[in-house]
């Protein structure tokens, strides 16, 4: 499925998408590609855009990673840096109190069955609202903004159809706090007070809730499948060197992104001979270009990161640093290890799912509380239904993601989000031609292919 999703995603743009790391230019054409400055398009011009946008409605074109380079994305970079801003003590001990609270709501003393993003989602909601808000967050706040998160990153992994009035109940709650003016960071002077609400949504309780949600599964889906691992973070919770390599190996393997897309802006030497014009489609693939320059790529070793810089490697987890990289590039590690730890300090962890990329079936885990010894049949029965529940699971799944996948594909060409929004919002005054569709009418000319020098 990551696979076919992988080839969907090209065929979206047609004759005009190239994937690097491929089997032709390596990591380093990766590199240089990406960090070109000609490598800036967003949005325009691309019908991959157009499925991206229908993912993420409402307010696409004021989220921060889809706005195209100018004034308005450095005042949208400018307002979520300062509103991720904080002292590395109090943001740890936010997230702490949030994931602390999240754990409350489990029963006590009993060994059970967890899905390890949907417990963690909650928790990141109240400290994302409490980020943007600073104050603590209500539950019917949190409850809004985490199902509207859900949403999102259901429709993403094509496991669920969009719910657009479930993630209009958050616009309309965040639309009467911005008009109170209950927000005390200044929101960006380039956006309306209709965009502003859009870009909250869409930055701060969309793509920051989901990625942290999604970090943190992965890394305790990691350790739940790895009891040596587990044990040696659990004894060593004064030192957080062995945290932090199992966070790194954890992103190493599990990136949050799958496929980055840029649109070239102007002409790329891809080699010596080939050129990428202007209009090419670029898709960054983090999972191919953080699998090269290991030993054992595919092994699940964070003691290699003893020996081994992250500044070396082929690592990016957060993104090229000279093409937006996220902007919790440096809050995100502090907080996923509070969260670690305060889940650790509880529960031991145990799970029999398959650790994927994607994790559609959102990571469930067996925990174990740490101030009880449970009955052995009891841990055995719940291994042996996780173990049936996921293989169950796996192939409902796949034939559920391939038909919604279609479906939702097929409506976002239909809908054209962003090709429509650059046809009535043209880029310095110049209209942007319309993004290949698949139809006849659409198919880009031979220049907009890959040109010898």
């Amino acid at each position: 499925m990551v696979a076919l999703r992988g080839r969907i995603f090209e065929k979206v743009n047609g004759d005009r998408t190239v994937t690097l790391p491929n089997s032709v230019h390596g990591p380093e054409v990766f590199e240089r590609v990406y960090a070109h400055p000609a490598a800036n398009g967003r949005s325009a011009g691309a019908g991959l855009s157009d499925l991206f946008w229908y993912w993420l409605s409402p307010g696409p074109e004021v989220h921060q990673e889809h706005l195209e380079p100018g004034e308005r994305y450095e005042d949208v970079a400018a307002t979520t840096r300062h509103i991720l801003a904080g002292s590395s003590g109090d943001l740890m001990a936010a997230a702490a109190r949030a994931v602390s609270r999240a754990l409350d709501d489990l029963p006590e003393r009993s060994a059970g069955l967890v899905r390890l993003r949907d417990l963690v989602m909650p928790a990141w909601a109240e400290f994302c609202y409490e980020l943007v808000f600073q104050e603590p967050c209500p539950p019917h706040a949190r409850d809004l903004i985490t199902a509207h998160a859900d949403d999102v990153v259901t429709a993403l992994k094509c496991t669920g159809l969009r719910h657009p009035r479930r993630r209009a109940r958050l616009t309309e709650y965040l639309r009467g706090r911005v008009a109170a003016g209950d927000v005390p960071h200044p929101l960006p002077t380039t956006l309306s007070a209709a965009e502003q609400v859009h870009y909250l949504q869409g930055t701060m309780f969309n793509t920051a809730v989901v990625q942290l949600s999604e970090a943190t599964a992965h890394v305790l889906l990691a350790l739940a499948r790895h009891p040596e691992v587990q044990q040696r973070v659990v004894d060593d919770r004064e030192d957080d060197r062995y945290l932090t390599r199992v966070l790194d190996e954890t992103m190493r393997l599990y990136p949050l992104f799958g496929i980055a897309h840029r649109i070239t802006t102007g002409e790329i030497p891809l080699d010596e001979d080939t050129v990428l014009p202007p209009g090419t489609v670029v898709c960054f693939s983090y999972p191919g270009y953080h699998a090269t320059g290991y030993d054992r790529p595919d092994t699940f070793d964070p003691d290699r990161w003893a020996s081994l810089s992250t500044k070396d490697a082929h690592h990016i987890p957060y993104g090229m640093a000279a093409n937006r990289p996220c902007p919790a590039w440096r809050m995100s590690p502090l907080v996923l290890r509070a969260a670690v730890r305060e889940v650790l300090r509880r529960y031991r962890l145990d799970s029999t799912a398959p650790h994927t990329r994607s994790i559609p079936h959102r990571a469930p885990c067996l925990l174990i509380p740490r101030d009880m010894t449970p009955a052995p049949g009891r841990v055995k029965v719940l291994r042996r239904y996780m173990r049936l529940r996921n293989g169950v699971e796996d192939v409902t799944r796949g034939l559920r993601q391939l038909v919604l996948g279609t479906v939702m594909v097929l409506h976002a060409r239909r809908q054209r989000l962003a090709g429509r929004y650059f046809e009535e919002h043209p880029i310095g005054g110049c209209p942007v031609p319309p993004a290949h569709s698949g139809d006849e009418q659409h198919r880009p000319s031979p220049p907009h292919l890959p040109t010898r020098r």
